[in-house]
């Protein structure tokens, strides 16, 4: 038999991010999996909020500890996502791709003119853990699309050509299936798996 797809979402918060696992086919979703996924490491609280710790380092200094900040994030969220990946594999699915939302407005910045404003210090954050989560995945061979939160309902409605309301009632339905939490960030993150689902079947 052959295996069905699965497909990740997640929405990153400073430190963690909440994880959705969906399957099969439209008619007929499924949530595999539903978590929160830790990013940092216990014995480091400085590391939730990296770029407040560097804030006031040198750029050379601040570079080093941001790069251990983000290695021991990457190598958390690959973890999370290879075990994962490897139960629903035991199950029959098989995972292509990994979906992540996105910041209303990415850009790339100098870590000299981040240090300098608290409010890109804010956005370089959650880019932090956003860009930790990407890596593990495209270490584990997947996929990667990245869509911005505000432009997510307008992506889903283009990529599963179907009425906004039908989209978002079904989503919020999928959260009798696990249970509480099923708040904002388990439905943005079920409804980007469901797109990345609707692409794989093409």
């Amino acid at each position: 038999m052959a295996a069905q797809s699965a497909a990740f979402g997640f929405s990153a918060h400073s430190g963690w991010a909440a994880m959705v696992v969906l399957g099969g086919a439209a008619a007929d979703l499924s949530v595999l999996a539903r978590s929160r996924v830790e990013l940092i490491d216990d014995h480091d609280p400085e590391s939730k909020q990296p770029y407040h710790a560097v804030e006031f380092l040198c750029v050379e200094e601040a570079t080093g500890r941001l790069r251990g900040y983000l290695e021991v994030a990457v190598s958390l969220a690959y973890a999370a996502i290879e075990t994962q990946r490897e139960a629903l594999t035991q199950r029959g699915y098989q995972v292509k791709s990994v979906g992540i939302i996105e910041s209303s407005g990415r850009k790339e910045i100098s870590l000299s003119s981040i240090l300098k404003s608290h409010a890109l210090i804010h956005a370089a954050e959650g880019d932090h853990f956003r860009n930790a989560l990407s890596a593990a995945a495209q270490g584990l061979g997947l996929r990667v699309s990245r869509v911005q939160a505000r432009g997510l309902e307008d992506h889903a409605v283009s990529q599963l050509r179907l009425p906004l309301k039908r989209m978002l009632d079904t989503v919020n339905n999928l959260g009798r299936q696990v249970g509480p939490p099923w708040g904002a960030d388990q439905k943005k993150a079920a409804l980007l798996a469901w797109t990345l689902l609707a692409k794989s079947a093409v």
